[in-house]
Parts: C-alpha cells; structure tokens; sequence
C-alpha cells in the first residue's frame, strides 16, 4: 500500500476525501486497544510464520537435492527454520479458533447451597460474580460490533478507490496491492464475524443460565430469611417466657438467695433452650454433629481438665445447694485462708467479697475488702466451709485465757460463763430454731448449743476456755464485748489472778497484778517476783 509521506498530490477531491479516510480508519484500527484485533494480528502472525517455513523448507530441499555446497547458507537456513518453528508453537493456539476464550460461554460451576443465614452473603456474592462475568461478555460484543463497523467503513472506502483505480483516473499502487488489501480485510471481516454469531449464542444461552441460578439462589436466600426470623421469634418467646417467670420468681419468692439461685437457674436453661433452637434449626445430620462432638468432648476434657471440673462443680453446686449467694464460707488453699461472703456463682467461679473476720486479723495480716475468684472444681479438691449452710446463720466461737495456779479457777470458770450466757442468748435462742429446722434433713444428736467453759491445765497456768454462739457474719463484735466482760470481771475479784508472759516492777505493797491488796504482808527476804 501507499505511504502518507509519499503519497503524490491529488487534485480530485474524492480521492483525497477517500484516502484521507481510509488512513483515519486505519490510525484507529491500528492504535486502539482492541482485544478482537490483537487476536486476528496473532493469526496472522501465524500465518505468516507458517508460510515463511514452507518457504525455507522448500529452499532448503532444493538445495540439498541439487547438492548445493554453500553450507553457510544451508546452516543460516536451518537456524532460522529452527527459529520460525518455535513462533510456530507459541502460536499454535491461533491456528483454529482463535476467538475460544472471547466467545465461549463461562461454565456456572460450584453453585452454592443457601442453607443457613451466614450463606446468604455467599449466594449474594456468587450471584455478582456471574452477572460480572455476563457484563465482561457483553462489553467484549460491543468491542467486536465496534471493530466490525469499523471494517465495513474501511472496506468501502478501499473499494471506492479501487473502482477509480480501474476507470483509470489514477494510479497510485503497485500491482495488486489494493485488490490484496481488500481481501485480507473481507477475510477478517468474515472471521470477526463467525465469532460475533457464536458470541451472541453464548451470550443468550449464558443470561438464561444466569436467570435459573438467580432465581433459584434468590428462592434460597428468600427461605433462609423466613428461616431466620422464625427461629428469631421463637429465641424471643423463650426470652419473654424466662423474663415472666423470673418476674413470678420475684413475686412470690420472698428469699433472695432462692431467688437469685432461681435466677441463675431460667438464665442457664433459656441460654441453652436459645442454643438447642439455633442448632437444630441449622443442623442438616444431628448423628454426624454428635460424632463430631464426642471426639471434640474427649479431646477437649483431656486438654481443659481443669474448665471441664469447674463445669461440673457449678452443677454439683446447684444441684446440691451446699453454697448459695450470700453464704458466709471459709476457703483455705496452699498456706492462704479466707473468709467472706458469697457474691456470686457462675459456671466458673465462685465469687467471694473478704470480710474483716478473725482469720483477717491472724493469719492476712490485717487485709480485708479483697474479692477472691474461686474455682469451682475447687469443692471437689479442697476443704470448703460454710458458715451459714441450711439457713444457719450462727457459728461456735471462743476465747481462751489463763489464770494462775493458786486462783479460784471455779469462780473464773463461772465468771466466764455467766457472761457468755448475757451476751450470747439471743444467738443461742437462734441457733436452737435453726437447728429444729435442720433435722428435715441432717440426722443431729447432740443439738446443745448454750455456751460452754472448760479448763485444762498447762504449764503456763490453768488454761480456761469458754465456748458460746455468735453471729455468723459479726463474730468479732461478740468476742470483743465479751471478753471485755470476762477481763472487767476477773480484774475486780481478788482472789483470781490471770497469768501472762510479762515483766512487771513493783514499786508499791502490792502483788504485781494490777496492784490489788495481798491478803497477807511478806516477809522481807520473800521475793516478789
């Protein structure tokens, strides 16, 4: 063809008109970033490697049949030959059906399943994925339409032209150049053309594949929706049931502790009523979700020893009722003791507010206010006392002191004990109903509980101890009042000496115990001490 640069000048109007638009459709051909085109220019480049090596094949077999002696040549050839042949493979694929990806409908495969809400996103989003893939389509048709326009403007502008080059107004091309071009171009036409034919059925044949997958991943998505607000309502009612009955609970159970325990109990049953709902509304083969399940328990309690015994604790503790909110409880472990209240008991852990107790004052060191977190597995390894199990809110407690050898260790016994009997009754009282209460239960035998007093005798003097019932959750106050008691009371009698560790000089005629009168004088070689 010609060139723009050497292309003569041209009086005639049309002619110009008819060149410079053919370079135009050219320009456009030639520099658009067509898909359609850049797979014709690989046919072609295969045609054109492939026509190249039958040309040097067939040089080449001239040669050696004439037994050419120009082995640098011959060698020239066959490298080239060797060259071409490899283009040949890397363009084999254009050799038939170039066009294969471009028109070929997309296959739908793996078609997901709507089978529970959290599939919904995934029906959604295969259903874009699709769509995508027809829109792809749909812009490669239009591509191709525009390309083949193209060629139909090309086509006629070339044979416009080449009717003026036979009526002999001009003569711009060498040989059959114009005739070449016209035909290689009907060529890509036709070509273009069976590929747009087959796209177009693929297109048609793929939207209507698309419009059965739509409708019915739609149709699942629209069940799952129906699905899940069911469920949901029937989770709801569950919920409102368990709020009416803990509002019941409240009403006609005047115990806070039953009611909290109450409580805890409709919270753990609804939970699991909530879980046992979304379960089986979901699960498409229970026998295999219980198989799962028993190799995930016997993994799991292996591995979680400790969370599993916690669980069964928390069972054990509500089934049995030995602890309840509120309780006063002792808990010891590894050299650490605590006594407190009870706050809370989850399937976890028992919660216990520290409260200032005597096991506060010796053994903590004055530290009191702490909230401990205890295991429940803990009641299966360890000593747990409650003070206040089966309503009893009374517990035993005493106080010990000494009293020289030559006191009248009766009227110190008695003194001890009359004060007790004062400041302990109404605790006593209490103990003896709670007790009466107790045997629906507990088969008691020795069911006293009014204070009692012993004496031993020790080397440090005669050791008395007085035992009395004291409040559960105060048995500090007690103790302080009553032992203010017993030692006003003692200090007063003149012939009850408390005895202790201590060094003491005496200045005065006196005895060295709070200075009271001796009932004789000493001698002066008689020591006081």
């Amino acid at each position: 063809m010609w060139s723009g640069n050497n292309t003569p000048a041209i009086n005639n109007p049309r002619i110009k008109y008819l060149q410079e638009e053919y370079w135009r459709i050219e320009k456009t051909l030639n520099s658009g970033d067509n898909i359609w085109l850049k797979k014709f220019s690989n046919v072609e480049n295969y045609e054109q490697v492939y026509e190249q090596i039958q040309q040097i094949q067939h040089r080449l077999k001239v040669m050696k049949s004439k037994k050419d002696t120009n082995t640098l040549k011959i060698n020239t050839l066959e490298r080239t030959l060797q060259a071409l042949k490899h283009q040949e493979d890397l363009l084999e694929q254009y050799k038939v059906n170039p066009f294969k990806e471009l028109v070929e409908k997309p296959q739908i495969s793996n078609i997901p399943s709507i089978t529970n809400p959290i599939a919904i996103v995934t029906g959604i989003s295969f259903i874009k994925q699709i769509k995508a893939k027809y829109t792809t389509m749909k812009h490669h048709q239009q591509s191709l339409a525009n390309v083949l326009d193209l060629i139909d403007q090309e086509l006629y502008t070339l044979t416009q032209l080449d009717l003026l080059q036979r009526e002999g107004m001009y003569d711009l091309f060498k040989d059959n150049d114009l005739s070449k071009k016209i035909y290689q171009e009907q060529a890509k036409k036709i070509e273009l053309q069976g590929a747009q034919s087959l796209l177009k059925t693929s297109i048609d044949i793929y939207a209507k594949d698309i419009e059965e997958v739509s409708l019915n991943i739609k149709s699942q998505i629209k069940d799952q929706i129906f699905k899940l607000a069911y469920v949901i309502l029937i989770a709801l009612g569950s919920i409102v049931l368990a709020w009416v009955l803990k509002i019941i609970s409240h009403k006609y159970v005047h115990s806070n502790e039953r009611a909290y325990t109450i409580n805890k109990a409709i919270n753990f049953i609804n939970a699991n009523i909530i879980i046992l709902i979304f379960l089986f509304a979901y699960l498409e083969n229970v026998s295999y979700l219980v198989t799962v399940l028993g190799f995930a328990s016997a993994g799991l309690a292996i591995a979680m020893r400790d969370l599993f015994m916690s669980l069964l604790g928390w069972l054990t503790i509500m089934i049995g009722g030995n602890v309840h909110v509120g309780d006063r409880v002792k808990v010891s472990k590894e050299g650490n003791t605590y006594v407190g209240d009870v706050l809370d008991i989850s399937m976890l852990y028992i919660t216990i507010l520290e409260d200032v107790t005597l096991t506060s004052y010796k053994e903590n060191d004055y530290r009191a206010g702490r909230i401990i977190f205890i295991p429940n597995n803990y009641i299966f390894t360890n000593l747990f006392a409650n003070y206040s199990h089966f309503g009893m809110k009374t517990v035993w407690d005493g106080i010990d002191f000494f009293i020289t050898f030559d006191s009248n260790h009766k009227k110190a016994m008695q003194i001890a004990l009359d004060i007790a009997n004062t400041h302990a009754k109404q605790y006593t009282e209490m103990t003896y109903k709670q007790m009466n209460s107790m045997r629906t239960k507990y088969s008691l035998r020795n069911t006293s509980a009014n204070p009692r007093v012993f004496m031993a005798l020790e080397k440090d003097g005669i050791h008395i101890s007085v035992w009395y019932q004291t409040n559960s959750y105060a048995t500090l106050v007690l103790k302080s009042k009553i032992s203010a008691g017993i030692i006003d009371a003692l200090l007063k009698e003149p012939d009850i000496f408390v005895a202790y560790s201590t060094t003491k000089i005496i200045r005065d005629y006196a005895d060295g115990f709070a200075n009271k009168n001796m009932t004789r004088k000493p001698d002066e070689t008689e020591s006081l001490f």
